[in-house]
């Protein structure tokens, strides 16, 4: 597929999905959301990539939000849909099965946000501001904001930032444990690459299947997800990986992880 709206790329095993509309702040209109969602299949097929960071064009946005233009136009029906449609390409994201880091280098406001929120981890300049303004438009979040902001840094950051629809400093998101990290906006690119470096040079099987147990216990109780929790535990005391890690720490050498 030929993209114009996105870029797709690789450095060594990184996959960098980045929204290349910096003329409209990275706006999400609905050919950029199918692009999106290409893309990520496309790093899901990809036997080589094992992590992934998503970002925006240019030095003011990651994303600041849907197409204003298109929401203006729609009526009930098709903005249901086009919800609809927008969780599903971020859900793409969220069950990728490879870590995912949202290096957020300006405004992510409204589909913006809720595109950091569906990553793994979220890293961001220190310049950076994040929202979910909707009501200021006379709407709500539609691909998964109010949703995933509660279940990251609980109900009562997801109720302030939905109702007001303030816009919040990094530093601030940092505080609340919607932001990872934060990095000076020279550093952020490196910064976020040297985390993406340290997953990368842990056990990918057992990346994968923590990912995996945390994800599956967020809609369960605890019991529940202890049992999950120790299932993967038992499946990953099988494998290769596994047997390398323990000698390489009995040798005192460093890993070298197969991924099998």
């Amino acid at each position: 597929m030929t993209y114009e709206n996105i870029l797709l790329t690789k450095e060594g095993s990184i996959a960098f999905v980045t929204v290349n509309r910096p003329k409209v702040l990275n706006a999400l209109n609905h050919q950029t959301l199918s692009e999106l969602a290409h893309a990520f299949d496309a790093v899901k097929a990809d036997d080589e990539a094992r992590l992934v960071i998503v970002t925006g064009s240019g030095e003011k946005a990651f994303v600041a939000g849907a197409d204003i233009n298109e929401l203006a136009k729609m009526q009930a029906m098709e903005a249901k849909e086009k919800a609809f449609f927008g969780q599903q390409v971020f859900a793409r994201l969220e069950k990728l099965g490879l870590p995912s880091i949202a290096m957020v280098n300006g405004f992510a406001l409204g589909g913006g946000c809720e595109l950091a929120l569906a990553c793994t981890l979220r890293t961001a300049s220190a310049t950076a501001k994040l929202g979910l303004p909707e009501v200021s438009l006379g709407i709500i979040p539609g691909y998964g904001g109010t949703q995933r902001l509660a279940r990251i840094a609980g109900p009562g950051v997801a109720r302030e930032w939905v109702l007001t629809g303030d816009l919040v400093t990094a530093e601030e998101a940092h505080r609340v444990g919607v932001i990872n990290r934060v990095f000076p906006p020279e550093g952020l690119r490196e910064g976020t690459l040297k985390l993406a470096q340290t997953i990368l040079s842990r056990g990918p099987v057992a990346v994968r299947l923590a990912m995996e147990t945390i994800n599956r216990g967020l809609n369960m109780s605890q019991q529940e997800g202890e049992i999950i929790e120790s299932d993967m535990f038992g499946l990953a005391s099988t494998t290769a990986d596994m047997k390398e890690g323990m000698t390489a720490f009995l040798e005192k050498r460093k890993a070298n992880f197969q991924g099998k």
